[in-house]
């Protein structure tokens, strides 16, 4: 038995000499780069010579009223080809004088009509200039209420979840969320607080604008200035009598972000200018009553007036700008600049698409992986499983340029892929136990998911199983996903989030803040589930597990819960559909989610799948894919995903297309320059095992079988059909509750509860000490070299033998404890603690 008192000296003799962890795996699982002399990183280089200085005028330079504004926005263009942004580094001038204002940082204020050259001068001397036109200063307009003061509510965060925003308000005074119900929010204002919020006889009593200056108590403190833009129209709109605007008022139809797109230099920054289209084909500049956010802000973030800076990392970042209710981006290049030729040859298009962006950002590739790290990965990433040290050692042996391929092919046939992955699949597809009367149907469906993916059932089949699935357990298991999805919102829900990647949870009770998804789109897609029936099983038994699921005659429809409106069911950014009161209405939804040209259905899927072999998606996080959330190599997510629909929807060949290619095969180990890239690919990115295949792994290490109660001998944690099992292990190390569809119940985090068990707790210690485990046998073994027993532990734990290096200290340190089984227990107890072993890498 180990002792646990002696562990000290073991930690000081095994792991502080470096024992069981060669230097590159160290820096594989730490993710650090090789120790080198700091490189040169190059970026976008020496732009040359200033040529020119442009004052851009996309989306035209027009100030319309005496409340308009007009972000410039100042572009040099350099003798290498490159476009910089100059906004704030340049200084402005109006001529003549007197019509408008420009101030440092290129915004433009109406004085009055008429029309100006704007100069824009460089510090090297260069001039850029452009006429812009103002117009109407002199006719005070009527204040749109949707238009105008609402998008500062916004701004100011107002009307933010946080505050006034939120369901129940704040501190008397409600606003809706994001303002994306302004008729509400005027009522609010007006007709609520018996009159006191604004006064129109004396605007500057009003409590709206008094509060918002913090001249009287405010718990948001002050939200803006007296002498500012916003507190200038508010009091505006008050002194007018609060109009709210005419039905024929111009609405905003789109927003335009300008530049749409930049490649940009590390800490470097770009001005950027938001512009309104209305219904009336007019223009407005919305800069200042933006709200920008970054997908990524460890690679850039904006200011509040869209002014973007980029940080010390490469790789591409897309920035929100959120107006109205409508979204656009703008999307950041950064390269690091070097210059790729050395790439390995590409295998398929995902090479070809990773390589062209590696080559576009100038990051170089790590070196491909050894063939005991590629057998270690592979097997873990499709078996769920170490390989035994029989495979290892055929592998290593075999000698043939195709035996990569044949281990993948080998995999996928086997019951491990199906086992492992029936098991995502059953967690994200809530097959969850929560009392015995429900173990016969999640048996039945794990089961069942289990025999569709070993014999390839195409995933659009599979999908139309699930989703319109009818009858009972015993006659089409996958109606258990209807005993815990069982509400139409969480139809609703779970069916956009798993199958289309789309997280329209808030399009509930609002317009989605950061999508096109409003409550429309969501009740009209509710509508495909509004004829779903449950009625008691025929045998009569009164239990949820036996509920018969079936489609109910009748129109299918929903109800816009505030307008009344009768919606007929609708696919996300599709046509309304007439579906006979006859037919299935779920079967057109899934005929709609399958077809060929769905703009949601295969990409979901191919980035759901990618994440689980690179640890991130192309979009990250996998089921939130929208237009301000844009994937970091989109041709190549367009690419797999059309392959895997032309493919007819083959789970395996798109699994076989990741794994053979070039860049699933690279080295974990950063090189000088690539240790930072986070989402290209340009290296395979450690992940640590999950819970159930770090069960298994420990239990294969020491040679032993686990034993579940109530299950087999031998069953692996993988293979567990739900999650009823009580298992502090399997719970400390993240395993999923399978109650959403969100993989992000499943926890990759580290914490000192699980250190602490596996360097301590008695459960461990039982596994290696066991009488039967691969200590004690090879204890036993003492015919058998000493240094092929080491090599079978690093065989079973690595997928490699030992490094000279490594050997020595082993052999040390049991020659030291005279061989005996305590020494082999401590070894396989140092292996099953390092990062090595706890990685995938």
């Amino acid at each position: 038995m180990l002792n646990i008192h002696h562990k000290s000296t073991i930690i000081l003799s095994v792991f502080l000499m470096g024992f069981g962890l060669s230097l590159p795996s160290l820096q594989a699982e730490t993710k650090r780069p090789v120790e080198t002399q700091s490189p040169e990183i190059p970026g976008l280089g020496d732009p040359g010579n200033l040529e020119q200085v442009v004052i851009e005028d996309a989306g035209g330079l027009v100030l319309r009223g005496p409340d308009a504004r007009l972000q410039l926005l100042a572009s040099g263009r350099y003798s290498s080809g490159q476009v910089r942004d100059l906004t704030h580094q340049v200084r402005w001038e109006a001529q003549p004088g007197g019509i408008v204002h420009v101030d440092a940082d290129g915004m433009v204020r109406p004085l009055t009509d008429g029309k100006v050259t704007i100069q824009a001068h460089s510090p090297e001397g260069i001039i850029g200039q452009n006429t812009v036109e103002v117009v109407q200063t002199t006719h005070e307009p009527v204040i749109n209420f949707p238009n105008q003061i609402v998008p500062i509510f916004t701004k100011l965060a107002c009307n933010s979840g946080g505050c006034h925003g939120k369901a129940s308000g704040q501190n008397g005074f409600k606003l809706s969320l994001l303002g994306f119900y302004p008729t509400e929010d005027y009522d609010y204002l007006v007709k609520e607080g018996r009159g006191r919020r604004v006064f129109p006889a004396a605007p500057d009593e009003s409590l709206l604008l008094k509060k918002a200056i913090n001249e009287l108590p405010h718990g948001g403190g002050e939200r803006l200035q007296a002498d500012s833009h916003e507190y200038r129209l508010l009091r505006r709109w008050i002194a007018q009598g609060m109009p709210y605007g005419s039905a024929n008022d111009p609405e905003v139809v789109r927003i335009e972000v300008i530049p749409h797109e930049r490649t940009m230099d590390r800490e470097a920054s770009q001005q950027v200018r938001v512009v309104a289209h209305f219904n009336n084909g007019i223009t407005e500049d919305v800069t200042r009553m933006t709200q920008f956010e970054a997908n990524d802000p460890e690679l850039a973030d904006s200011t509040e007036t869209g002014l973007v800076s980029t940080r010390d990392l490469t790789g591409e970042v897309a920035i929100m700008a959120r107006y109205q209710g409508h979204v656009d981006t703008f999307r950041a290049s950064i390269p690091l600049g070097l210059e790729v030729n050395d790439l390995p040859p590409a295998r398929n298009l995902v090479d070809e698409h990773v390589f062209a962006k590696l080559k576009t950002l100038g990051i170089p590739p790590s070196q491909g992986a050894d063939d005991p790290t590629f057998l270690r990965r592979v097997t873990l990433d499709l078996a769920g499983r170490l390989p035994s040290t029989q495979e290892t050692e055929a592998f290593l042996q075999d000698q043939s340029p195709d035996k990569r391929d044949r281990v993948i092919d080998r995999l996928l046939d086997s019951g491990d892929y199906a086992d492992y992955f029936a098991n995502k699949w059953s967690a994200i597809l809530r097959n969850y136990r929560d009392r015995n009367e429900d173990a016969r149907g999640t048996f039945a469906f794990h089961g069942w998911l289990r025999a569709r993916l070993q014999e390839n059932m195409p995933y659009d089949d599979m999908v139309r199983q699930v989703v319109a699935a009818s009858g009972e357990v015993n006659q089409h298991p996958p109606v258990v996903w209807y005993r815990e999805v069982d509400t139409i919102e969480e139809q609703v829900e779970d069916t956009a989030q798993l199958f289309l990647g789309l997280r329209i949870q808030c399009a509930r009770c609002h317009h989605h803040p950061f999508e096109r998804w409003s409550q429309k789109d969501y009740y009209s897609f509710s509508a495909f589930f509004s004829q779903v029936g449950r009625k008691e099983g025929v045998n009569g038994l009164n239990v949820r597990d036996e509920a018969r699921i079936y489609h109910k005659r009748g129109t299918a429809t929903a109800k816009h819960p505030k307008t009344g409106e009768v919606l007929k069911p609708t696919g996300l950014a599709g046509q309304p559909l007439s579906i006979d009161a006859g037919e299935d209405p779920r079967l057109a939804l899934v005929d709609w989610m399958s077809d060929p040209t769905n703009p949601f259905f295969g990409p979901a899927l191919v980035n759901r799948y990618w994440k689980h072999f690179f640890s991130r998606g192309l979009v990250d996080p996998e089921d939130d894919m929208r237009v301000t959330n844009p994937a970091s190599n989109p041709e190549l997510l367009h690419a797999l995903s059309e392959h895997f629909v032309r493919s007819d929807f083959d789970l395996k060949e798109l699994i076989r297309t990741i794994c053979r290619s070039q860049t699933y095969q690279l080295s974990s180990v950063p090189n000088a320059y690539n240790g930072k890239d986070k989402q290209n690919f340009s290296r395979y990115y450690p992940k640590r095992l999950n819970a159930e295949v770090l069960y298994d792994a420990l239990y294969q290490v020491s040679s032993q079988l686990p034993k579940f109660q109530g299950y087999p001998e031998g069953l692996r944690a993988v293979q567990l059909p739900d999650n009823s099992v009580n298992s502090y292990f399997l719970t400390v190390f993240g395993r999923p509750e399978s109650q959403t569809a969100c993989e992000c119940e499943r926890s990759s985090e580290a914490n000192l509860a699980q250190s602490l068990h596996l360097l301590n707790s008695q459960e461990i210690q039982n596994l290696i000490a066991n009488n039967q485990g691969r200590a004690a046998s090879l204890s036993r073994e003492g015919d058998l070299p000493l240094e092929e027993r080491v090599d079978e532990l690093y065989l079973a734990a690595f997928s490699r033998a030992a490094t000279d290096e490594e050997l020595e200290i082993a052999l040390r340190y049991l020659e030291q404890k005279d061989t005996s089984r305590s020494a082999f227990e401590d070894l396989v107890w140092a292996l099953i603690n390092t990062k090595e072993f706890l990685f995938n890498h």
